[in-house]
């Protein structure tokens, strides 16, 4: 069973809005990542997550990494993986969510079938870590700190853009958006 307690528990769903599996994944991998590497409170923790399902939330509410402090770092690849590093120590794991096979009876309920995702939040909060989780300690070192950069007029809209997000085109820097409009052929 989990070392979050129920009233952290429910916090973090009141802050994401629902109880789901997807939630409840993410709330399992921030107990791992408090149990193996910490709090952003106790020294600075980066989070490195490779999904933008519910679970984030989760990372983000209970481990203290968000993503405007920078120590949240959304990876666009589309799996149920989560990485920590510990500037401190320079620790570092990956957790990639592997369910047990049982859990692939309970299938992946659809949003109207209440009891099925009650029994599967149920089953994913009994499971030991290791049965959820493959970790593995990885090597690479943390990412960058966030730095804060210039905001530049977009010569095309005029908004303000971060400089690390304009594009040059003709000679002018515009903000992606714009960039897209004049160089793309078909929008």
């Amino acid at each position: 069973m989990t070392s979050i307690s129920p009233e952290q528990i429910q916090a973090t769903i009141d802050f994401h809005g629902h109880h789901c599996p997807g939630l409840t994944i993410g709330i399992r991998a921030a107990e791992l990542c408090l149990a193996r590497v910490g709090h952003n409170r106790q020294a600075p923790v980066t989070a490195v997550v490779e999904t933008d399902m519910c679970g984030v939330d989760a990372i983000q509410f209970l481990t203290g990494c968000t993503f405007g402090k920078g120590n949240l770092i959304h990876l666009d690849h589309g799996k149920m993986a989560f990485r920590f590093y510990r500037a401190d120590t320079n620790q570092a794991l990956r957790a990639l969510y592997q369910p047990p096979a049982e859990f692939a009876a309970m299938k992946k309920p659809a949003p109207h079938e209440q009891e099925k995702r009650e029994a599967l939040c149920r089953a994913i909060m009994e499971a030991p870590l290791e049965a959820l989780f493959r970790v593995e300690e990885i090597p690479t070192p943390a990412p960058r700190p966030a730095v804060i950069l210039e905001s530049l007029a977009c010569e095309h809209c005029g908004e303000k853009t971060m400089e690390s997000r304009t594009r040059r085109f003709g000679g002018r820097t515009l903000c992606i958006p714009c960039f897209r409009q004049v160089e793309q052929k078909v929008l």
